[in-house]
């Protein structure tokens, strides 16, 4: 019984990340990133982090967040972090200058910017289905941006798009992205 419901975990595991990865694909080729859009979270589907999200999932919210309730810390999401640079986490470097000694947060390249806007559009796709707006991402970020050690540049680009798609909505910020930071 146990073996049958591991069994259909990792199938909805599988068809919850497929699904985003294509949302996130779809994002990407729309403003003209089409290596980031194919190569989007593949390490998701290594066993180090596959494994551990058909073990926690529940179809509504991140596997690794059930991962951290459970043992304090996510294996997955470790692992995840360290691969995809789309991830403000992947930029956290020793600081000399901020925090002799201490970790501060690189600024982090347009392209890994637009990346992550559409990693999170998808995320909120994903689990709020047709109950998707275009502010949600903004508001997921805003429930926790006061934890979040972004580079003041990153923070601020990160942040003027997210308005943007919020007010504007996602073919308008999209044509933006395309033109005006894809573009340079």
């Amino acid at each position: 019984m146990e073996q049958g419901i591991m069994m259909g975990k990792a199938w909805a595991h599988f068809k919850t990340i497929t699904y985003h990865k294509y949302l996130v694909m779809q994002g990407c080729f729309k403003v003209g990133l089409y290596r980031q859009g194919l190569l989007h979270d593949l390490s998701k589907y290594s066993p180090t982090e596959f494994l551990v999200g058909a073990k926690y999932y529940q179809g509504d919210r991140s596997p690794n967040n059930a991962e951290r309730e459970v043992i304090g810390y996510s294996s997955s999401w470790l692992h995840h972090k360290g691969r995809n640079k789309h991830h403000y986490e992947y930029w956290i470097d020793y600081s000399a200058k901020e925090i002799p000694g201490g970790m501060a947060p690189a600024p982090m390249p347009n392209r890994y910017i637009v990346e992550m806007l559409m990693d999170r559009i998808a995320a909120c796709k994903v689990y709020h289905g047709k109950n998707y707006k275009p502010e949600d991402p903004l508001l997921y970020y805003e429930s926790g941006k006061e934890n979040a050690p972004l580079h003041r540049i990153t923070r601020k680009k990160l942040e003027f798009l997210l308005h943007m798609l919020a007010e504007k909505g996602e073919d308008y910020t999209c044509r933006y992205i395309r033109r005006r930071i894809v573009k340079r």
